[in-house]
């Protein structure tokens, strides 16, 4: 049997077809997880995924965090699960406090919309397992809310710990600090990244197909478990 793959739906969420479409093509079984349902039906890691939850009003991700199915997200990712966010997602779960930080407006005031390089500092997270360290890889990068910031001693922290999992490389397009565009929780099992992987899963409709290894990461975390 495949591994189960939850990704959630907001009212907003725009990238949670594409997400599934990753996990469906990594070899995983996608199933669609509703907002305001608690019920994450048994899968074996989830995705929160990108678009403009609840519209982005007061700020992106603060209304979502709010939503049933998150507290269900928190108490799973408390006991192990592997739990990705990607761009609003990231938003969601750095204001549920998953992951430390914030992801504020772009340094330019502009929404950014294009292919990025990235360099993958950590190999060792649930999600990052299946790249080579120092390995670069291409996808696109699309926000308004992008700008990755942290006092300086959390900043510290992430690099001390090793738990910078992707930086940009060759330019920094939202003026993130120290160039960071991913982390991971303390125990590596909890990812957020800004740049949408699941845009680039196959050479016909992305820039590279460099963004499955995100997803087979995480089955391959699963199935070793």
């Amino acid at each position: 049997m495949s591994a189960r793959v939850g990704v959630i739906t907001f009212p907003g969420t725009l990238d949670d077809v594409d997400a599934s479409r990753a996990v469906t093509l990594a070899g995983g079984e996608a199933v669609s997880l509703w907002h305001a349902d608690a019920d994450l039906k048994n899968v074996d890691a989830i995705v929160v995924p990108g678009g403009f939850s609840y519209g982005d009003y007061l700020r992106a991700g603060a209304i979502a965090r709010f939503a049933p199915v998150m507290e269900s997200v928190v108490k799973a990712a408390e006991g192990g699960m592997p739990v990705l966010g990607i761009c609003n997602g990231f938003q969601v779960l750095c204001e549920v406090g998953l992951l430390p930080g914030a992801l504020t407006r772009n340094e330019g005031l502009h929404f950014v919309c294009r292919d990025q390089w990235l360099a993958v500092e950590n190999t060792d997270t649930a999600w990052s397992s299946r790249y080579e360290p120092g390995a670069e890889i291409l996808i696109p990068v699309k926000n308004a809310e992008g700008r990755f910031q942290a006092p300086q001693n959390v900043l510290d922290e992430l690099e001390g710990e090793g738990r910078v999992v992707f930086r940009y490389s060759g330019s920094n397009p939202n003026g993130s600090q120290r160039g960071i565009a991913g982390i991971s929780s303390a125990n590596g099992r909890v990812v957020g990244l800004m740049p949408h992987p699941e845009h680039a899963t196959e050479p016909l409709t992305g820039p590279s197909d460099d963004g499955l290894g995100i997803f087979y990461s995480a089955l391959d975390t699963i199935v070793n478990a």
